[in-house]
């Protein structure tokens, strides 16, 4: 076994804090990957204190992590040690069932194992996330890092980054579509990003003002503020997709007014409770699709990451030391970040003897 350092939630309301605890060996297949960085994910925060249901304690969080490769299993042939690489929101999956075989591994009939939160194939023990200094990981679920692009900032591309490129791609934006986001935050800058570089015009509802400037600033072409009547009118039935990234109840009918003829409103952000249904007629009448995705295969989280590679793309990021997790948890709570929070693993210290 390996020893390793974690920052880990010990029950669901106390505080998170040092965990010594232990990797497996690496198997002939394996890799290992001194973790350099970890994106703070909300739904990191869900998890940790029970709201998703499911969780063993102690939990180390963390699914948006970039590292290097410190060794290898005899049998790997796609790493080598020295590379940088990631891991994002699974460590493994069934790898035969349909999905799998289509390269969509998080829609595992089995159910893909989690990075943290899961069960360990290997072991049988609860899987550990990225706020640790160390992880084991079988190599197909290993992913390359663009060393041109800051490793902090690119952390968060393996969760925000792949949950909103997957619909952009699934749905076949590029030059000529108009897309919505809705929300800027994590997420939601992504969306941004992306749907801009791949060419299609992009329009921004948020439900603060003070994010308007902003919105054009990563990429959007139009800004609608919550509330204004004229402008929800003015953007009737002009877009091919709106990536939906609100994690809380609100009216999404009129989100999809916006949509025209085969339009798609998709939702990424994982609502506690359930939205408010559209009537009938807001589907029939233009022939809309309410959908939903799930962050996106190995395949295409590569894809993504060699695409923002190619165009210069990381998220915006606030980098704190170990030290101030819980501070972020609590801020992230009010919205006050621009857009993810990144640990520098560098700064995790051991308990106190």
């Amino acid at each position: 076994m390996i020893p390793a350092l974690g920052i880990a939630a010990f029950d669901a309301a106390g505080p998170l804090g040092p965990w010594r605890f232990e990797r497996r060996t690496p198997g002939p297949r394996d890799v290992q990957i001194q973790i350099l960085f970890c994106g703070i994910c909300h739904s990191d925060l869900h998890t940790v204190r029970g709201e998703w249901g499911g969780i063993t304690y102690p939990q180390v969080p963390g699914h948006e992590i970039v590292g290097r490769v410190v060794a290898v299993g005899p049998d790997v042939r796609k790493w080598r040690v020295g590379e940088l690489v990631g891991v994002g929101c699974m460590v493994d999956s069934c790898r035969t069932c349909e999905p799998c075989q289509a390269g969509l591994e998080q829609y595992c009939t089995e159910g893909n194992t989690g990075t943290y939160g899961g069960v360990e194939k290997e072991t049988g023990r609860p899987t550990q996330g990225g706020y640790s200094t160390t992880i084991v990981v079988t190599e197909d679920f290993v992913l390359r890092v663009p060393e041109n692009l800051d490793p902090a900032a690119v952390a968060p591309l393996l969760c925000a980054g792949i949950t909103t490129w997957s619909p952009l791609r699934h749905w076949k934006i590029g030059p000529g579509k108009r897309v919505g986001v809705v929300g800027i935050g994590g997420l939601g800058h992504m969306a941004v990003k992306l749907a801009a570089a791949l060419g299609a015009e992009v329009t921004v509802l948020t439900s603060s003002a003070s994010k308007v400037a902003d919105a054009r600033r990563l990429g959007a072409h139009d800004v609608i503020v919550a509330g204004d009547a004229a402008a929800m009118r003015a953007h009737r039935n002009t877009l091919d997709l709106i990536i939906d990234t609100v994690s809380a109840p609100h009216d999404i009918e009129a989100e999809m007014r916006l949509l025209r003829l085969d339009g798609t409103l998709c939702l990424v952000g994982v609502s506690p409770e359930a939205h408010p249904m559209p009537a009938a007629f807001t589907f029939i009448g233009k022939r809309r699709a309410l959908a939903g995705s799930l962050i996106g295969g190995i395949a295409e989280t590569q894809e993504m990451l060699d695409f923002c590679g190619a165009h210069g793309i990381t998220a915006d990021i606030e980098r704190i030391a170990a030290a101030d997790v819980n501070q972020a948890y609590e801020r992230m709570l009010r919205s006050d970040v621009k857009y993810r929070f990144v640990i520098d693993l560098a700064t995790l210290e051991a308990p106190a003897a």
